[in-house]
């Protein structure tokens, strides 16, 4: 395996799979390229150690015993905001779907190619250091604003959505908000038709490709996940409106860049 070398600080990786021989060669190629890779095999054990130990990003294979890596990404995912990346033998479309859906923020196909899988683990970590990075900038300027004047802050951006495309992070009312790639590409399909109506049809056509069939609720529960990490009011949803028997609408003004 090649060895490239990562020009920013160790990051904390943890490897899920129980395949022995394939999780030391990928741990070895890891840590030849400047991370330091914790690894597991048990799917249990691997939900526990997340919750606990917050690692920078999680490398899951989806067959596992314990628990299946679909099981964890769903267990963690409320209380772990950092990357999951998953691994599967399995190169069907709705396998992929489904840990898109419970949270993960991206997958790669067995059999691994390092090159391949390094990539999508620094792009993954260049993300989240951008959204640091926002997150810095918002609270400096909110810190410099407030000293200022006593006077409350009126930004332009203080009540909008701001969405930058190329870092694929978003802040909403000056706050920065830690979505999944699958969140953020409902948020952006949302604010590309701010406020107008998209129905969950347009929504499931436009994100997977094919045809709503009227019984299948993840849509939902995605914008449900969506709204809670906007601050929107499940019960009576501001920025995310449902319009019954239509679909949704983004009444937020939103800023992309």
């Amino acid at each position: 395996m090649d060895n490239f070398a990562l020009d920013t600080p160790a990051y904390r990786l943890l490897l899920v799979e129980d395949d022995q021989e394939l999780a030391g060669l990928i741990r070895e190629f890891l840590i030849k390229s400047g991370f330091e890779v914790e690894h597991l095999s048990n799917g249990a054990e691997a939900a526990e150690y997340i919750l606990q130990q917050q690692p920078d990003l999680v490398i899951l294979d989806v067959m596992l015993p314990g628990l299946s890596g679909m099981e964890v990404c769903k267990r963690v995912r409320p209380s772990f905001l950092q990357p999951i990346l998953m691994l599967t033998a399995l190169d069907e479309d709705m396998d992929q779907m489904l840990g898109l859906e419970l949270g993960a923020d991206d997958y790669v196909i067995k059999p691994v190619k390092p090159r391949l899988l390094l990539s999508r683990i620094r792009a993954l970590l260049r993300r989240v250091e951008t959204d640091r990075q926002m997150a810095q900038a918002t609270s400096h300027t909110s810190s410099h604003q407030a000293s200022a004047s006593a006077s409350p802050i009126t930004s332009s951006h203080s009540d909008c959505l701001v969405i930058d495309l190329s870092a694929r992070s978003v802040v909403c009312c000056q706050s920065l908000v830690t979505l999944t790639t699958a969140e953020f590409d409902l948020l952006v399909l949302l604010a590309e038709h701010q406020g107008e109506i998209v129905s969950r049809d347009d929504i499931v056509r436009n994100l997977r490709g094919f045809d709503y069939d009227g019984l299948d609720r993840s849509i939902d529960r995605r914008i449900s996940r969506v709204r809670k990490k906007l601050g929107d009011d499940s019960s009576e949803p501001n920025i995310i409106k449902t319009i019954r028997g239509k679909g949704y609408l983004l009444s937020l003004p939103v800023e992309m860049c």
